[in-house]
């Protein structure tokens, strides 16, 4: 038994099929609850009287909640476990999300997104920790990248029903539509996915060694090469996830279909990105996949921030860098996310906090800026993506090479 642990549990870790299983349901709420509800945001606006600033605060809250919410999930689920931070933070997104098919007004809906926000962190915190949980950093990158793959799924048809839904019967039937998808995901984890975690720390809620754990995590290089990947990778797509809808629907001209469509597109090449990260993976290793999905990330985001700049307003000039854009992203995420919890096999609750925190409020400040800088053209949200693109390669290149592959240590 551990000294650091009034309980050491053998995990028999579950087959590698169920593991990636719920990867997808977990980590597949992010795109669940931005990519089916953004086709509806032009409608709220128009029904709930709001303004734009309003109305783009229901995405902004739910991510500032997002990001504080891993912080204090990450030290519960390494004190009392992962399955009971699941079982939790899985209702109370259930709960949240029909009462924001219920909001009267934008103020009440911003409520409920904070709350949704702040549940879905619990969720995919402990999505994170348990791949270390049960793998090596190595192959929690395979498994993490296989769990993708379905996150990709997820993420293509949601957009695409999001805009039926919403198009058929209103925004309010979104959040319903989010609400039987969260709870086909309580079900799988309440009857299908064990507690992975091994030993639980009874010490991981103390200030002290709270803010030890943070500061030797914050410190570690392979912490900050992963992380500020994922962050730059993520933020450059939360830009485009926030702005495209005004942007494709209002600039563009497309229907709310033909913008689920045009987002499925970006999906398909994420899926697509997860699938040769596999291959890369085994081929060159993680920081050679980063290494190459980093220059068609690059590639994508320059290119559609050259193609506003001279001043082409046309679908394809998003739509194509964009594709570049997901493809790239495919591999980073699933590399970087399971890379930020390899080097702590003790304290994956907190690590996998820290990085989600850094990504949410990376996030959060990028879409702030956007909110101001729409001005009726792509130009603000095209060289947004191609600022992160730019982060993306340097931070890929560098920091990622030096100190992306941490050292196989068991837990």
């Amino acid at each position: 038994m551990s000294a650091t642990s009034p309980a050491a549990t053998t995990v028999a870790r579950p087959a590698d099929l169920i593991i990636a299983i719920a990867l997808a349901l977990l980590l597949g709420l992010q795109p669940v609850s931005t990519d089916l509800y953004l086709p509806a945001l032009p409608g709220i606006k128009t029904e709930l009287g709001a303004s734009m600033v309003a109305t783009q605060q229901t995405m902004a809250a739910l991510l500032l909640a997002f990001g504080f919410g891993q912080l204090v999930w990450g030290p519960v689920a390494d004190r009392f476990g992962r399955r009971p931070v699941l079982l939790v933070s899985l209702s109370a997104y259930l709960l949240s999300s029909l009462a924001a098919a219920a909001a009267a007004d934008i103020q009440a809906l911003i409520l409920t997104r904070i709350v949704q926000g702040a549940a879905m962190s619990g969720a995919v915190v402990v999505a994170r920790a348990m791949v270390r949980d049960l793998y090596q950093p190595s192959e929690g990158m395979r498994i993490m990248s296989l769990g993708m793959s379905g996150l990709g799924l997820i993420a293509l048809s949601s957009p695409l029903l999001g805009g039926l839904v919403t198009g058929w019967f209103g925004w309010r039937a979104s959040f319903v539509t989010i609400a039987l998808i969260v709870l086909g995901a309580l079900l799988f984890v309440a009857l299908r996915l064990p507690e992975t975690i091994r030993e639980r720390n009874p010490h991981a809620l103390q200030p002290g060694p709270l803010l030890q754990g943070w500061s030797r995590i914050l410190r570690h290089p392979t912490f900050l090469g992963w992380s500020g990947l994922t962050a730059a990778t993520y933020g450059g797509l939360f830009l485009f996830l926030s702005g495209s809808s005004f942007v494709y629907m209002q600039v563009l001209g497309l229907s709310a279909t033909q913008y689920g469509l045009a987002l499925c597109s970006s999906s398909v090449a994420y899926l697509a990105g997860t699938v040769v990260c596999r291959r890369w993976l085994v081929r060159h290793g993680p920081t050679g996949a980063v290494r190459r999905a980093a220059l068609i990330s690059l590639a994508g985001g320059l290119s559609m921030a050259a193609l506003a700049l001279a001043g082409v307003q046309t679908v394809w000039a998003v739509l194509l860098p964009q594709l570049a854009y997901a493809f790239g992203h495919g591999t980073h995420q699933p590399c970087g996310q399971a890379g930020v919890v390899g080097p702590f096999p003790q304290q994956a609750g907190m690590a996998s906090a820290l990085s989600g925190f850094i990504l949410a409020a990376t996030a959060f400040l990028l879409g702030q800026w956007l909110g101001g800088a729409l001005d009726g053209t792509t130009r603000p949200l095209a060289c947004g993506v191609g600022a992160a693109s730019v982060a993306v390669a340097l931070i890929g290149w560098t920091v990622v090479q030096r100190h992306g592959l941490p050292a196989e240590k068991h837990a």
